[in-house]
């Protein structure tokens, strides 16, 4: 299993990110160039709600269906998700969000596992590389747009 992690430090309240995040639906196209189209579907982004995206990797659609599996609020937020579509859940391919308070900003970190990345890397090459480029990319426009 390889796991793709992003973090930035955004000058913003644990709860504002945590808003922007959960209303993605509503920004998504803004946050990233190759973003396509973002659906909560049961309205609102809450544990065990699903959620549908496109967006191009490498040149190529990739379009999910996802499921959030837990949001979990202490120190610091999480929020976590799977990929339902069969090949996905192969893939195990998952991820989160977190975001921890520190000193009035907040370092937030994006994660993506996919239990086969090694084999994903050789089948697919670049998209490992791309799909880091991508979540270092969206991490800068979520700075800029929270900061902003």
């Amino acid at each position: 299993m390889i796991t793709l992690e992003d973090s930035i430090e955004i000058k913003a309240s644990p709860d504002r990110i945590e808003d922007w995040l959960r209303n993605v639906d509503k920004h998504y196209r803004e946050w990233h160039p190759d973003h396509v189209k973002w659906v909560n579907l049961e309205g609102t982004l809450d544990e065990g709600s699903t959620f549908h995206y496109e967006e191009y990797l490498n040149g190529r659609i990739y379009k999910s269906k996802c499921k959030v599996t837990s949001i979990t609020r202490n120190q610091r937020t999480v929020i976590e998700f799977v990929g339902l579509p069969l090949l996905d859940r192969i893939l195990g391919v998952g991820g989160s969000f977190i975001i921890e308070p520190k000193e009035g900003a907040c370092v937030v970190t994006a994660a993506i596992s996919l239990r086969f990345g090694w084999l994903i890397s050789r089948l697919f090459s670049g998209t490992v590389e791309a799909i880091q480029i991508h979540m270092k990319e969206e991490g800068e426009s979520l700075k800029r747009i929270l900061e902003g």
